[in-house]
């Protein structure tokens, strides 16, 4: 069985196996239209990039980069909709105005450093401003800001209108995952009894992320405010590697009650970011894994060296 992946796009789905992708999207005229591409990873002909942590950093590295394409498909599909409605001489939505790619990498660089900032060094300078001295405590306060914050953001967004269909796509990646790990059918009306939750999910990876930094700051106190902020930003691949191999390991060994409990937080926050499904955007994202499935089948045996998550 191959190990699959995804994340939800604007009207969207993507899918990802060890050695490929695709994306399916469901157009302004109702049909599904599908891109599918080839995953050169490094990881599945260096050894050394396959060792614990390193390779939670290359896989986050080449998710996010393989996020970024997905959704830059998916926008264009989008945009589309904006130029027949131009053809026809009907008002343009800005909003779909097609982005070029510079204009892609740039907001995707902005989203980084804005996240890097509100949740690695926003943190840390506010727990400056208290009236802590020891470092343990400073760190074990910074954590719980830190979390604070992740958990109202998701909140606050998750109020948002607008993000409601991506959220249901995000559910309904996680369904059809859940769906063909359990060797079902894949069909939307069995697909939709499944579970919206997932253990491999990158909302539960984010709030590890976060949990882990606390252990890992706590070898350095309470540091200068410039090694602060350094610290936060330099350490965020360690930690995040490190939260790879948690979430690794918890997708193979969800029949462990204990290890569930524990990664519980995790699985609760993606009610945050996900909502039920359409059987329409069930159709969506089954197409998109069986495109990766198929190719999977075909692929180089090699590329299964390559773990993804949810």
């Amino acid at each position: 069985m191959a190990n699959v992946g995804g994340q939800a796009v604007l009207e969207g789905v993507m899918m990802r196996g060890p050695g490929n992708w695709a994306v399916a999207v469901r157009t302004p005229h109702g049909t599904i239209e599908q891109v599918s591409r080839p995953i050169q990873s490094k990881m599945a002909t260096h050894r050394l990039l396959r060792l614990p942590v390193i390779r939670g950093v290359m896989a986050l590295g080449e998710s996010l980069a393989i996020g970024f394409r997905a959704l830059a498909i998916s926008a264009n599909y989008a945009a589309q909709e904006a130029k027949e409605a131009k053809e026809l001489g009907e008002p343009e939505p800005e909003a779909e105005k097609e982005l070029s790619r510079g204009a892609l990498i740039f907001a995707f660089a902005v989203a980084i450093g804005f996240a890097v900032a509100l949740f690695k060094v926003t943190p840390g300078l506010l727990t400056e401003l208290l009236p802590i001295s020891s470092g343990t405590w400073f760190v074990i306060v910074e954590g719980l800001i830190r979390v604070t914050i992740f958990v109202a953001y998701l909140a606050l967004i998750s109020l948002l209108p607008d993000l409601r269909r991506v959220f249901q796509y995000h559910a309904a990646e996680h369904k059809a995952i859940n769906a063909y790990e359990a060797g079902e059918e894949l069909k939307p009306e069995i697909v939709q009894t499944y579970s919206l939750i997932h253990p491999r999910c990158g909302t539960a990876f984010l709030l590890w992320v976060m949990v882990i930094a606390v252990f890992v700051f706590a070898f350095f106190g309470r540091p200068d405010i410039e090694w602060l902020i350094l610290s936060r930003i330099l350490l965020l691949p360690v930690i995040a590697g490190l939260a790879y191999e948690l979430i690794r390991f918890a997708g193979k060994h969800t029949d462990n009650r204990v290890l569930m409990a524990v990664l519980a937080p995790g699985l609760w926050l993606q009610r945050l970011t996900t909502r039920e499904p359409t059987l329409d955007q069930l159709e969506v994202s089954i197409r998109a894994l069986r495109e990766v499935l198929d190719l999977e089948a075909k692929g180089d045996p090699e590329a299964g060296l390559v773990e993804v998550m949810a």
